[in-house]
């Protein structure tokens, strides 16, 4: 299928030729946690047909914003992972999250959610602190991992920005816990997770450089 474009001579305009249909930046959000295999994608996709992911994987492949690679046997599955201008959809992705998060304030009947979806603005908070390493989050529906730093990906091609599960890696430097409603308030923008960590809402267990950051100013 041709390639669909605005014709436009303007740098939005030719973004939006690549990322502008529906679900890409979906997808992308997806694939910033690493490879993923057509089903694990589909199963966090919650109302995309099998039909429209893969339209557009290969779309994204077609524009370099992803590939498709065989894993190494035993495995011997294929996985679809962000390529570096992929990755470079990071700042795109939370700056949209950070804008759309007013209209978080009532969860409608029919919202899917998973975990990880916490992980982009919780990324970018953390970052903030200044320090490097991965914290686990426990949270009601369920647990996952986000690195911090600038070995994370989307700028310069080195690990995942997060990932589903719990850290994969050793000891992570710090692991929180949140309940529903601090997790709803962060989700929004009503609370910061440092304040709420401050405040007491948020428990945090961990000696490293980021559990103390989080920490820093509790009484």
């Amino acid at each position: 299928m041709p390639r669909r474009s605005y014709d436009q001579y303007c740098a939005v305009a030719r973004a939006l030729d690549a990322v502008g249909d529906r679900w890409t930046l979906l997808v992308a959000r997806e694939l910033l946690a690493g490879p993923r295999r057509y089903t694990d994608l589909h199963a966090d996709l919650p109302g995309v047909s099998t039909d429209m992911l893969a339209t557009r994987l290969k779309d994204m492949e077609r524009d370099g914003l992803a590939e498709r690679r065989r894993l190494p046997a035993p495995a011997s599955a294929y996985v679809y992972e962000l390529t570096e201008r992929g990755r470079g959809l990071l700042p795109v992705l939370r700056a949209l999250g950070e804008w759309g998060a007013p209209e978080l304030a009532e969860r409608r009947p029919t919202d899917a959610v998973r975990a990880h979806w916490l992980a982009l603005p919780l990324s970018r908070q953390l970052e903030e602190l200044g320090e490097r390493g991965a914290v686990e989050f426990r949270v009601d529906e369920g647990v996952f991992h986000v690195r911090v730093g600038d070995s994370a990906g989307g700028s310069t091609g080195g690990e995942p920005v997060y990932g589903d599960g719990a850290y994969p890696d050793g000891e992570p430097d710090a692991r929180l816990t949140l309940d529903e409603e601090v997790c709803a308030e962060v989700a929004r923008g009503a609370v910061g997770l440092v304040e709420a960590v401050r405040g007491g809402r948020v428990t945090v267990a961990g000696e490293g450089a980021l559990a103390k950051a989080l920490r820093a100013g509790t009484s």
